[in-house]
């Protein structure tokens, strides 16, 4: 807050047409007052403003800076001021449609800001008239950030601290001197009586009436600065309680993967400091009332200094780890606690942490809850504190519930929409303080089930419930609509985040993406504003499917996280496309070109859409059937382009050799024991190589055995009954294919690993071969 401690002074020598100019209707004078300390710790010259894709980090801020508005609008005891407050973090939605304009406002606001002191200290003397420049300013003129642990702050308190024990050490040196003057006083008057006016005496009546008049200004500028150093107390206190909650809410946020530090050790030792700082003035007020007794003022700071105490302390409690948001019955998990003035607890009696789960109900009162609506097994832990680390923490590393009570639902609702939490409570002693507080804290909303198959449903939940809340809701409410535009953010922070990558997703696939939950395919326009349900999201199936829109995408992230993340993050998967953007982009293409989308009709695939001839001599595009996990861990995405022929080319011309080398399998040497490695072939379109392929679709891989029999049986098989296959040849192909389906597994017994081949278990595989193949094995 160093900028605007130096800004406020010049405020008042400013004219209202400069004022106005600096802090705009949309973002006015207030904002920067209230909301100075945090303004001045984000980086918003980090910002390039005209970079669409930093919009996310911008909204972040824009979030962030209603939600701070809100709470000092809350903790306000002026009602004027608290509606004021309230109407202007109302009006910040101004930014909503165009949050890199905030971004562009703030820094606009500090540069002009810091190019006003810059001119003061040049001349000496403010000039208020001058014009305010609008470009980028010096380096010299740039702001230098409070930091995030609030230490300009508390140093400051610190000083007002030191000034104030100083001035009490000063009156304590005054009324020594006061009294030694007096007892001097009386002597003389003793001695000279009959004689008043002798200079001795007017000298030490003198003396003395200077030692009570400094006296008196001694005093009263210690009751001043106690009072200042009371209210610049409880101000960085709001603010650190504002950044704990902020803390708070981007550990909620993390959820969907946005950037979340989860060290507490700044916050901790902020803590620390007031607490030490509200012990110091404490002392010293008590020092006041035994010197100058009950004055005026005493009372009003004392209790003031007692509120802010027991704020402090209540606040400081803090879940470090939360709980799985998706928690299944009678399965374990864990959760960690954490207190921020762990080492300022009364030492002795150990700290007994108590964890109940509680509705969303119960979770709006903000008590301790009655009535029990789950069973937690292993629900109390011990606060311990660790010398090394410093840290007080209570970890609850086996809990589980054994059973829960559910609320009656209404209409469709879901037993996987029902949202509790876990309440943490415990009573503990400040060392300095005399009575016991009552402290407690909750955890992020998690959702109950009892089977693994409802994972996905809650997850749905979960996800909507953090990427939509609002910072200060009561719990656990959430919208039933978002603009379109919120959720393309919270998807691609989600599948960034999942898969662990860097690559999001693009314009490209949003517009899929809207056009597939719309219901729109044939629609090009912008759905950015288009408003979202919850409906839409993971409650309805999509038109034709038996799946809802969440499903679909969380079983494309779990593919992409287990089989193609490199392929992802290299960019070679085209992605989430529609088959009506596909054929723009590949009709005029040469046959073999090909891209990777996922599949549009199957939940967890991806399928290979490429550009194939017609039986005329033409060209149409053809979709191979999507391949699936389990495909996939048979043969990878690499090996399976290599093997099929009639791509050659990855979107827009790349020849997949080159781009999918590095993904190709070298062949195994073979195994110590004897045993030579085979390898899985993916075909397509077999009717292009024999005849007898009538009972398979067109464009279906199929999983063949790619060697030759010598390769997989040894160099001592007869060579006149089977003739080896040169690797650089077509594989191995059967001139039938037993049974239908997408995907086709030869059904070779798999040889013995432990032991060689006998004649039994060779004549037993070979029969099986001939059996496929319509042949005789004689």
């Amino acid at each position: 807050m160093a900028l605007w401690a130096q800004m406020t002074p010049k405020l008042q020598y400013l004219p209202t047409e400069t004022l106005n100019e600096l802090y705009p209707d949309t973002f006015p004078l207030d904002i920067r007052h209230y909301l100075a300390s945090w303004i001045e710790e984000q980086r918003w010259e980090n910002f390039d403003v005209d970079n669409m894709e930093q919009e996310p980090q911008a909204r972040r801020l824009l979030d962030q800076m209603v939600h701070l508005l809100q709470e000092v609008a809350q903790h306000n005891p002026n009602v004027v001021e608290r509606v004021k407050l309230q109407h202007i973090s109302r009006n910040l939605s101004v930014f909503q449609q165009q949050p890199m304009q905030l971004v562009r406002t703030v820094r606009d606001i500090l540069r002009k800001e810091s190019h006003l002191l810059a001119q003061a200290g040049m001349h000496h003397n403010f000039t208020p008239f001058q014009q305010i420049p609008q470009g980028p300013l010096p380096t010299n003129g740039t702001p230098q950030p409070a930091r995030e642990d609030g230490k300009t702050d508390v140093d400051n308190l610190v000083l007002k601290v030191l000034e104030i024990q100083s001035c009490r050490q000063t009156l304590h040196q005054l009324q020594e001197d006061l009294n030694w003057e007096k007892q001097e006083m009386e002597s003389i008057q003793g001695q000279n009586e009959l004689d008043p006016q002798h200079s001795d005496q007017v000298t030490r009546q003198n003396r003395i009436q200077q030692l009570e008049y400094n006296y008196s200004v001694c005093a009263k500028k210690r009751m001043q600065l106690l009072q200042e150093a009371v209210c610049a107390l409880e101000l960085c206190q709001s603010c650190l309680i504002l950044r704990i909650k902020s803390w708070r809410w981007e550990q909620h946020r993390a959820t969907i993967g946005l950037h979340f530090d989860d060290n507490l050790g700044p916050l901790q030792t902020w803590c620390e400091q007031l607490l030490g700082v509200n012990s110091n003035l404490r002392q010293e007020l008590m020092l006041v009332k035994r010197d100058h007794g009950g004055v005026e003022q005493f009372h009003t700071l004392q209790e003031s200094l007692a509120h802010l105490l027991q704020t402090l302390i209540q606040n400081s409690l803090v879940v470090d780890k939360q709980p799985p948001q998706v928690i299944k019955t009678q399965s374990k998990f864990s959760t960690t606690v954490r207190y921020l003035l762990g080492e300022k607890m009364a030492p002795g009696k150990p700290v007994l942490l108590k964890a109940q789960i509680i509705t969303e109900a119960q979770a709006r009162q903000g008590v301790v809850p009655n009535e029990n609506v789950g069973e937690l097994i292993n629900s109390t832990a011990i606060l311990e504190h660790n010398t090394a680390s410093k840290n007080t923490c209570a970890t609850f590393r086996n809990m589980s519930i054994r059973k829960i009570k559910r609320a009656d639902r209404k209409g469709s609702e879901s037993v996987t929409e029902e949202k509790f939490a876990l309440f943490f409570t415990t009573e503990l002693t400040i060392t300095g303080c005399e009575s016991p507080y009552s402290i407690q804290t909750i955890s992020l909303p998690v959702v109950v089930i009892v089977h693994g198959s409802q994972e996905i449903n809650a997850m749905a939940t979960i996800i909507w419930d953090c990427a939509f809340s609002e910072p200060s809701r009561i719990p656990f409410i959430v919208p039933e609509r978002v603009p379109w535009k919120q959720m393309c953010e919270a998807l691609s922070s989600k599948f960034m985040s999942e898969v662990q990558t860097q690559q999001g997703l693009d314009r490209y696939n949003f517009h899929f993406l809207a056009q597939k939950i719309f219901d729109q395919p044939d629609i090009s326009e912008d759905f950015s504003n288009m408003p979202v349900s919850w409906a839409q999201f993971n409650k309805e199936v999509l038109p034709g499917r038996n799946f809802t829109f969440w499903q679909w995408f969380e079983g494309v992230m779990d593919l992409t996280k287990k089989c193609l993340r490199d392929y992802w993050s290299e960019k070679l998967i085209f992605g989430f496309i529609g088959k009506q953007h596909l054929h723009v982009i590949l009709q005029n293409k040469p046959n073999g070109t090909f891209l990777l989308r996922f599949s549009d009709s199957e939940i967890g695939g991806i399928t290979i859409a490429y550009v194939g001839p017609t039986d005329n001599g033409g060209r149409k595009i053809q979709n191979i059937q999507p391949f699936t996990k389990k495909d996939l861990d048979s043969a990878g995405l690499g090996d399976r382009i290599r093997d099929i022929n009639c791509i050659t080319h990855v979107y827009p011309d790349l020849p997949k050799n080159e781009v999918f080398k590095k993904f190709f399998t070298v062949p195994s040497p073979p195994n110590p024991d004897g045993y030579l490695p085979f390898k899985l072939t993916t075909v397509v379109n077999p009717g292009d190589q024999c005849s007898s392929t009538a009972s398979i679709p067109p464009d279906t891989p199929m999983d063949i055995y790619g060697q030759s029999m010598s390769n997989v049986y040894g160099p001592n098989m007869n060579q006149g009954m089977f003739s080896p296959l040169p690797q650089s040849t077509p594989p191995y192909m059967p001139e039938q294919m037993p049974g239908q389906g997408p995907l086709y597994t030869s059904p070779m017994p798999q040889a013995p690993s432990s032991e060689e081949i006998d004649m039994e278990a060779l004549e037993g595989i070979l029969s099986s071969i001939c059996q496929d193949t319509n042949k005789d094995l004689h």
